[in-house]
């Protein structure tokens, strides 16, 4: 019986600036004097690029031959990069146009080591919370995942609300917001997620904030995915012995931003075609090595053919057999 995917990616849509530091920030930095910080970097270059951790994912989930719906709160100024996603295959006729606000604005410096300053200007992403999942549902179908990703928090709040009010279910991305989120948000945001993905810092931040020990947030989701850089991931669940999956060898690390929206992209999408956790984690990270590899986001093309060379030169012929079917709607 054929089965109809609908993925709902919510969270933030942005543009971009990425420099590069060619020094160390470590370097510049006094420990016992940061309470003083005051440091400039001269940077070598500065790429403005498409971005924001929703359409990144969305992205990535288009490349694979998805079509997923995105949900967020853009600017006037979205026109040209709604046509680049359209033409990505992602569904954006849910995105919500603010008439007096700009488009949301990343601003990174990455330095030598791959650490990142970063700062963001949310813009019109502060009226994502006027979003409503349930008319989006209505016009495309039930959901088969919700992705709650970093955005306006009160959106966040909303969608993850109405995700356990409707039963849908609901994928944890707080990511970003967790660095200055309280207990009470976070633990609102994790609870009876499908899937909560983290990074293996933002996984001390969780249990920090929230009160929670590793066993007691696994006994609030089904499934805790924690990248652990170039250690691959880790997957976690609640009686079940961890499962590690190892990162792919990258040809040359060239910047790190949305690293983690790839995977994602990739985790899901195995997902929606039926595969489990292992084979999700091993796709995700398939799609961050290409990431890696350049500086932008959305910058990657996928080859079937490459695709499938690095997946057997990193987890073998049996994981090629069970990609195989699903990726050859991409190109040769």
């Amino acid at each position: 019986m054929f089965r109809v995917v609908t993925l709902l990616i919510a969270g933030s849509i942005a543009t971009d600036h990425l420099m590069s530091f060619p020094g160390r920030f470590a370097d510049s930095l006094v420990v016992d004097q940061l309470d003083k910080l005051s440091v400039s970097f001269l940077v070598e270059d500065l790429e403005v690029r498409r971005g924001g951790c929703a359409a990144n994912i969305c992205f990535g989930l288009g490349n694979l031959g998805l079509r997923p719906v995105l949900v967020g709160a853009v600017g006037e100024d979205f026109a040209e990069y709604r046509a680049w996603l359209e033409r990505h295959q992602v569904d954006c006729t849910s995105v919500h146009v603010s008439p007096t606000r700009h488009t949301a604005r990343f601003v990174c410096t990455n330095d030598s080591s791959m650490a990142q300053i970063a700062s963001f200007y949310p813009g019109a992403m502060s009226e994502a919370r006027d979003i409503e999942l349930k008319p989006i549902a209505d016009r495309v179908g039930e959901p088969t995942y919700v992705l709650v990703g970093p955005d306006d928090p009160q959106a966040m709040l909303r969608h993850t609300d109405e995700c356990r009010q409707r039963g849908y279910r609901f994928v944890a991305d707080p990511s970003q917001q967790l660095a200055f989120g309280d207990g009470d948000l976070i633990r609102q945001l994790v609870d009876g997620a499908e899937i909560l993905f983290s990074n293996e810092y933002e996984a001390s931040l969780i249990t920090q904030k929230t009160g929670w020990s590793a066993d007691e947030v696994l006994s609030r989701v089904g499934t805790w995915v924690v990248t652990l850089g170039a250690a691959g991931v880790r997957i976690d669940r609640q009686g079940e012995d961890s499962v590690t999956v190892a990162a792919v060898p990258e040809i040359e690390k060239v910047e790190p931003t949305g690293v983690g929206d790839a995977f994602r992209a990739g985790f899901l999408a195995a997902l929606t075609w039926g595969l489990g956790h292992e084979r999700a984690a091993q796709l995700g990270c398939l799609m961050a090595v290409y990431v890696v590899e350049q500086v932008g986001t959305q910058e990657y093309v996928l080859s079937r053919r490459d695709l499938l060379q690095r997946c057997e030169e990193t987890y073998g012929a049996a994981v090629v057999a069970d990609l195989e079917p699903h990726v050859r709607t991409l190109h040769p």
